[in-house]
């Protein structure tokens, strides 16, 4: 290669610019090689985010996900046996453990029936424990599925899975699909926030909110509740405004020039999340401030100003959703009870039942939760055998679970699906992870068959290559 600023190379190096290689040294197929790069450089040189056509009128515009990371057992919460509770103590039958795997017991671990009242709630009379009083108040507005399954009974991969329809690390997560099929409302915040609370953060790490290998424009954001909710969001000493928007305009312009010259999308979205972070610094101080909430607002989700908790983190999913963003997620990692089961359950729901149940209150009060889907649940559930000599813990357990969403199109105030008569097996109405996702994305306007990125040279998605259905049955 010759010295120089030879056309096609950079000044930099010796890289051969793409564009140019394609248009001048007669590559067959470079046209076609060359409208399948341009496509992803232009979306990305407009910053990747804008609103979007989905595939047909969305039922649901936004999403809050409401992760309890973990793993909450369904037998102390939402799903009622009492014949489990009848045969407490006393080995399964052998057939049902036949090939069956789990974390941490063995055949020879008993049946444990709920220490916990249950009671009927709602019209449908759903069958709600005594450790979610909130949740019962509101049992007309959501749907309860108890028939969910999933492929994962370790904590990592299942998150993953449930997050991003893969096991393995790398796929792009729903809220990044999210982003990438509708854009953002708003451009002063991202399409995509996060938030976490509990005892630590969740087991997958930041793969759970990762766009993979979707443009990283498309990542989550994760917020903090207290100082910056952006690491390093706010100017060091001595830099005002007007130094940092002269900053970020030469630095515009330097990308700019790398950009033409290599044509990296990635290129394009560090641009864009520089401008991005200067409009944040305009924009989060008056979101993240809670104290110009009502009174009764604050009471109602049990937050308090200054106080970092789950319940502040739900009136902030909120007040994102009203400025247009498209998903926020809020990851609560405090469910995993292998031991001291009824007490930390007892905590957990203290801290999480309340604000849940606010949250969907005070979307359908100001007109969001109609176009708002609100999920809850976990990776998996619990086993309906006791871990451990004692009786007060339980191991993972992927074969049937329960969760439950609101809003969005989906039909309220029913149950949907059952696990048998040990909660062991999905019973009936079988809803496995990839189904769950082809059913929000079916709300939020896309056909998830069609729904697809081109990787690798396959048109991947989030619901993979195995069969997923759309559950209609739980839709209005």
């Amino acid at each position: 290669m010759p010295e120089g600023n030879t056309p096609g190379t950079n000044p930099a190096g010796p890289q051969i610019a793409r564009r140019w290689f394609l248009q001048q040294c007669g590559v067959g197929l470079g046209t076609l090689a060359l409208s399948d790069m341009l496509a992803p450089m232009a979306m990305a040189r407009e910053g990747g985010v804008g609103i979007k056509t989905p595939h047909f009128a969305p039922r649901a515009k936004r999403v809050i996900y409401l992760f309890m990371a973990g793993a909450p057992s369904q037998f102390e919460l939402l799903d009622h046996k009492p014949i489990l509770t009848k045969f407490d103590g006393t080995l399964p039958p052998p057939e049902l453990l036949k090939g069956y795997r789990a974390a941490f017991i063995n055949p020879n671990s008993r049946l444990l029936g709920t220490r916990f009242n249950f009671a009927q709630h709602g019209q449908g009379g759903a069958w709600v424990s005594e450790l979610m009083p909130h949740l019962a108040s509101i049992v007309d507005d959501i749907t309860i599925v108890k028939s969910m399954t999933t492929d994962a009974f370790n904590h990592a991969p299942a998150q993953v899975l449930m997050s991003t329809g893969s096991q393995q690390f790398g796929r792009p997560s729903f809220g990044s699909w999210a982003s990438y099929g509708l854009g953002t409302e708003n451009k002063d915040l991202p399409a995509f926030v996060v938030f976490s609370s509990g005892s630590k953060g969740p087991s997958g790490g930041s793969a759970v909110w990762s766009s993979g290998f979707l443009p990283s424009v498309h990542e989550g954001c994760m917020f903090r509740t207290t100082g910056d909710p952006v690491m390093y969001l706010s100017n060091p000493g001595g830099v005002d405004n007007q130094v940092q928007r002269d900053t970020l305009d030469t630095l515009g312009q330097l990308n700019g020039r790398r950009l033409d010259v290599m044509g990296d999308p990635e290129i394009a979205t560090r641009i864009d999340s520089y401008e991005l972070a200067f409009r944040m610094q305009a924009s989060t101080p008056d979101l993240m401030d809670i104290s110009k909430e009502p009174a009764h607002i604050l009471e109602m989700y049990g937050a308090e100003p200054g106080v970092p908790s789950f319940a502040k983190n739900c009136i902030l999913a909120r007040r994102l959703v009203e400025r247009g963003v498209r998903f926020v997620q809020l990851f609560h990692e405090a469910w995993d009870q292998h031991g001291n089961l009824r007490a930390d359950l007892k905590k957990n729901c203290k801290n999480t039942d309340q604000a849940c149940a606010a949250l969907v209150k005070d979307l359908k009060a100001r007109g969001l939760l109609e176009d708002t889907i609100v999920v809850w649940g976990g990776e998996f559930g619990r086993t309906p055998m006791v871990q451990g000599d004692g009786d007060d813990g339980r191991d993972h357990h992927p074969n049937a679970f329960t969760m439950w969403v609101a809003g969005g199109g989906f039909k309220p105030g029913i149950s949907y699906g059952e696990s048998d008569d040990l909660g062991f097996n999905v019973g009936s109405g079988r809803v496995h992870v990839h189904d769950l996702h082809a059913t929000l994305l079916n709300q939020l306007g896309f056909d998830h068959s069609r729904f697809t990125y081109r990787f690798q040279g396959l048109d991947a998605r989030l619901t993979g290559v195995e069969p997923a259905h759309v559950v209609r049955e739980i839709l209005a």
